[in-house]
């Protein structure tokens, strides 16, 4: 006889109920149908500027509700499984359903952390740059470690990752890489990796094979465009260079790199990855707009701070996460307290429990 608990799903749509407030989603299915209502008429291609502008916004809004849409499908499918159990008690059928089950569990998480990212940028496309600490080698290859971390990330959330600037390190590693992440909400779910990570290791560089402790630093900014910050030209300097990564022979002969120097503030950017100079001058002035508008958002906390007499110190300027490999595998982020032993796994882009508590951390602190 089955466990009439099993079959109840009731908690789940008061969740998705719930999420679907936070999401607004009647709300937005209002919108979709007064669009579509528009779409019908005889004369809406008669401006076809306006009318693509119109069909975009209709696409954006039902991308916004469709992961709420999937969740709730999968939920109406168990409720429909539910009463044919009811009827017959069919054990590969019950095996099925407790599959299922656990599915929409981890759906509705997800689902959860998608009602987490409402921040002013949280939809674009991020820049993280990845910068070796003090410590030569070790904190090189702890840097490219990290790196790579990050990219198989990207990759099991289908992100199209592009390396923009790569400096390698004089024996192993990289003293600095930057990489553009571009996907669905890509800067809301990086930008809490933002800070110093910290490594505590047995050296493979030691032949006394001591205990090693080496930092990195991480910074994720939102990729702004061009024209929306306010730069004068007057103050970028632009130099040229051959690129120095892997790029085939006109890469190699010809100053494709570029280097821009905003010299008020003294920030630079590099960026060599593409295979002509316009590209990478481009490219590079887009992260150069996304690292003076975070620098000018950070001045504002800090002003801010100080009007409140606030003499805590800014979370990005402090170790955010250790990953110990010596005595014993453990990592753990000091924001959340939210820690793992699956070093490997963490290591090769399983990376989501650190970033789903982080998110839930920063909305409890904004309460």
């Amino acid at each position: 006889m089955l466990d009439p608990t099993t079959l109840e799903l009731q908690p789940y749509r008061y969740k998705l109920d719930e999420l679907a407030i936070s999401l607004k989603v009647e709300y937005v299915r209002l919108q979709i149908a007064d669009i579509e209502a528009k779409t019908t008429n005889a004369a809406f291609w008669d401006n076809p500027t306006e009318a693509q502008f119109t069909m975009q916004q209709l696409n954006t809004l039902k991308q916004s509700i469709a992961p709420w849409e999937q969740v709730n499908q999968q939920l109406a499918d168990l409720e429909a499984t539910v009463e044919l159990l009811k009827e017959d008690e069919d054990e590969e059928l019950i095996a099925e359903f407790l599959e299922e089950v656990e599915t929409l569990k981890t759906s509705l998480d997800n689902l959860e952390i998608e009602t987490l990212l409402s921040g002013e940028h949280d939809d674009r496309t991020a820049i993280l740059e990845v910068n070796a600490g003090a410590g030569g080698t070790e904190s090189c290859d702890w840097a490219e470690m990290l790196l790579r971390m990050y990219l198989r990330w990207a990759a099991s959330r289908g992100f199209h990752t592009e390396i923009i600037d790569h400096n390698p390190g004089d024996v192993a590693g990289i003293k600095s890489a930057t990489i553009r992440i571009e996907g669905r909400n890509a800067f809301g779910y990086s930008r809490g990796e933002s800070g110093v990570h910290r490594l505590v290791r047995i050296s493979p560089f030691d032949s006394n094979a001591r205990r090693h402790t080496s930092f990195a630093s991480v910074d994720v900014v939102p990729e702004i465009e061009v024209n929306e910050v306010d730069m004068n030209t007057d103050d970028i300097k632009l130099e040229t260079f051959r690129a120095s990564t892997a790029g085939g022979q006109h890469m190699q002969k010809n100053e494709t790199a570029v280097r821009l120097t905003h010299i008020p503030t003294n920030t630079v950017v590099t960026c060599q990855n593409e295979r002509s100079q316009g590209q990478n001058r481009l490219l590079a002035m887009k992260v150069l707009g996304a690292r003076l508008a975070e620098r000018e958002r950070r001045l504002a906390i800090e002003r801010l701070n100080e009007l409140r007499g606030d003499t805590a110190p800014i979370e990005w300027g402090h170790q955010i996460r250790s990953y110990v490999f010596q005595p014993y595998y453990m990592v753990k982020d000091h924001r959340t307290n939210a820690e793992s032993g699956s070093v490997p796994a963490i290591m090769n882009g399983d990376i989501d429990l650190f970033i789903h508590a982080y998110l839930k951390w920063k909305k409890s602190k904004e309460i």
